[in-house]
Formats: structure tokens, sequence, C-alpha cells
């Protein structure tokens, strides 16, 4: 196929139980602060000094610096969000509320540094993974830039008045989130080819899913969760990727790079093109004020989650 291949009955079987096994894990942690506590603190505490020490290898991509940054960037994001949900009185705090859209874009630049860096490989072998860069990778760090500049309204993150207490952001919407996935799936298409479709299209798929069918405007929380869960996952199994249940690589091609590069860099475009027109109409600062507001979608996250 022309993004990737060796697809079989098996590892097709196995990508829909990673699949749902995010979404069940995300679903009840969410629900439960004791379990968050125990899946999101104590477990990459021990793990840390236990089973993660073993990974450092040169024989899996888990050897790789942005593996270890990504799992405890992660994390940090998903402990950051809990304090917001679970501490009245930092929910409420201006510098706290900064911090989702910190830790964000945090992440962001993360894979964007790590884009740009692939782009000066020419079809070596680094960690186990095959790695050509190529102008996809300079067009995808520039659609990252993009996506940054576009992160607007954290000054309105709220929390959901339900028992699970979400990180509500709902000037968070539809076309930002899906111009994200797009240029993260590029980012992992790129620099992590042959673990692309569960690192890619697994995780996007089940944060999106989350965000979409279940708890809306809480998708970057889905998002952390799930990042979070996938990141400890290949850490305690860095070989998971050699046997036959995750063997759904890459084709290694420039065409499918290219094209989902262009697409990341359109997608942001237009968001960011809209951004600026609403601006302009509205006279609202992004930066110490929602922008989205009068937006059916803004008001439709609100009532979902008690908030109006």
């Amino acid at each position: 196929m022309f993004f990737f291949e060796n697809y079989t009955v098996t590892n097709v079987f196995v990508f829909i139980a990673v699949v749902a096994g995010l979404l069940l894990i995300n679903e009840i942690t969410r629900r439960n602060k004791i379990l968050s506590i125990i899946f999101y603190i104590t477990i990459p505490v021990v793990f840390t000094f236990t089973v993660w020490r073993t990974a450092a290898t040169s024989e899996n991509t888990e050897g790789n610096w942005f593996a270890w940054v990504k799992t405890y960037s992660a994390l940090a994001g998903v402990v950051g969000f809990m304090a917001l949900r679970y501490f009245k009185k930092l929910s409420t705090n201006k510098y706290m509320l900064f911090f989702p859209a910190f830790i964000l874009s945090v992440n962001i630049l993360e894979a964007v540094f790590r884009d740009f860096e692939v782009s000066r490989l020419n079809g070596v072998v680094e960690n186990g993974l095959f790695l050509q860069g190529g102008v996809w990778n300079i067009i995808n760090g520039i659609a990252g830039i993009i996506n940054i500049i576009t992160i607007t309204g954290w000054v309105g993150i709220k929390i959901s008045n339900n028992k699970s207490r979400d990180m509500v952001w709902a000037d968070q919407l539809w076309f930002w989130i899906i111009a994200y996935g797009i240029w993260n799936m590029s980012y992992v298409y790129n620099c992590i080819p042959d673990r692309a479709f569960y690192a890619g299209v697994s995780l996007i798929f089940a944060s999106t899913f989350a965000a979409f069918v279940g708890t809306k405007g809480v998708w970057l929380q889905h998002r952390a969760q799930t990042l979070a869960l996938w990141a400890m996952f290949t850490l305690t199994f860095p070989t998971y990727s050699n046997t036959e249940y995750f063997n759904i690589v890459s084709t290694h091609a420039d065409a499918p790079k290219l094209v989902l590069s262009i697409l990341a860099i359109v997608f942001n475009i237009g968001v960011l093109v809209y951004e600026i027109k609403t601006i302009m109409k509205s006279k609202r600062n992004p930066i110490k004020e929602e922008l989205y507001v009068d937006t059916k979608a803004y008001k439709d996250i609100l009532a979902a989650n008690k908030l109006l």
C-alpha cells in the first residue's frame, strides 16, 4: 500500500486491541483519581529505577534521546493536568493555566527539532530504524512551528462540573486538533517509520476518537494520557516491534512522506489564516483571551461539560 505494508490478520487485530486498550485505560483513569496516581506517578517512578534502566540500548529506538524525553514530558503533562483538575486553587491560577499550552508547545518543539535533525540523514540506520531525510522533514518542521503559533485560549481552561473533573480547553477546537493530528502523523512517519502505524495512527486515532465521540473539549487530556501510556509501554517492551504482532511498517517511499508533510503545512496554514481573520474581526487577543467564543463548537463544549 501507499503508506504502510505487511498487514496480516494477526497484527491488524493487535492494532485494534492497542487502540481499545488505550481508550479503556484512558477512560478508567480519567474517572478515578487513585488509578491516575497509580498509572501516571507510582508505576513510572518504580519503573524508572527498575525496568526502564535496561531499555537504553543501541538496538532499539528507546536508546534515542527522543523516546526518553517524550515519555517524561508526556508524564509531566499528565501530572500537571491532574494538579489542575484536583487542586481548586491551581485551576484558577493564571500561571498554572499556561502550563497546558507550555507543555504542549514543548512536546511539539521536541518533534520539530527531531524532524530537522533527521532531514540531514541520508539513508542511515539509527537505533534500529531506517531514516531517509529530505525536504519533507523541513516542511513538516515548519508546519509544527505554525501549529504552536495557533495555540489559543489557554486562559479559559476550566474544570468540568462532573465527577471526573476533566480539564476542558474549549478554545482548542476541532480544526486545530485535525491540523495537529496530520502534522504529528507526518512527524512519526518521517522519524519513527517502522513504528509509525502504532505511535502515529493508533495514538492519533485514540485521542481524537475520545475527544470527538467521547468527552468533548478534553482532547489534550486524552492526548497526554494515551501518549504517556504508549511511551511507557515502549520503554517497558523495547523490542515489541520485532515481533509478528507489531510488524506493520512504513513503505519507506519518498512520496508518502512528501504528501503527509504538504498536507500538514496546508492544514496548519489554513488554521493560521482562520485565526488571523478571527482576531481581525473580533479584536480579541489570543494570548490574553479565548478566541472562538462565538462559535457553536465552543458553546457545545461548555454545555457538554456543564459549564454554561
